[in-house]
């Protein structure tokens, strides 16, 4: 019962401090708008399901775009799988144009990079073998690892529509 008494006079000394110097105290994720889409009035704006969920549900509901452990402490190479992952990302979106429907997946699995995405099926299956051969064998050869494309198709941009807001 003690505890709880000092434990009340702290929190009453706190709110006096508070109150007289005018300082806010209120928690500081209270206002974070990074990452969220705002409400249009006609409720016309399409979200993929990555764009759908918040960045707080990142851990839970929402897979990180890059898998690696060079990110910890003491890991090696933190710097330049940064930069590789930012080449990787702008080789793919340039090679296959207009064609990703959503963001580049980079999964980093020993010296394994596996490159995942959704591609519209807008060409034909000849073209987008080849495209798949040239990005992975020239990844490969740039960042001296095995890079393997795993790519899914969808019909139209409307297939990755997961709500409206």
């Amino acid at each position: 019962m003690a505890f709880i008494a000092s434990f009340r006079n702290v929190l009453s000394t706190l709110e006096h401090a508070c109150i007289q110097r005018q300082i806010h105290v209120t928690a500081v994720t209270a206002r974070v708008q990074a990452g969220r889409y705002r409400v249009t009035i006609k409720r016309d704006r399409p979200l993929t399901y990555e764009m759908a969920n918040p960045p707080y549900q990142i851990a839970h509901r929402k897979s990180w775009n890059s898998w690696n452990t060079s990110n910890v402490t003491g890991g090696n190479r933190s710097s330049e799988t940064a930069v590789d992952d930012m080449f990787i990302r702008r080789f793919i979106t340039g090679t296959w144009h207009s064609l990703f429907m959503s963001e580049v997946i980079i999964k980093r699995q020993h010296n394994i990079i596996r490159i995942a995405g959704i591609v519209r099926r807008s060409i034909s299956s000849r073209k987008m073998y080849f495209l798949i051969g040239y990005c992975e064998e020239l990844l490969s050869f740039w960042l001296q690892c095995p890079v393997k494309l795993e790519l899914q198709t969808v019909q139209s941009k409307n297939d990755v529509i997961y709500k409206y807001i």
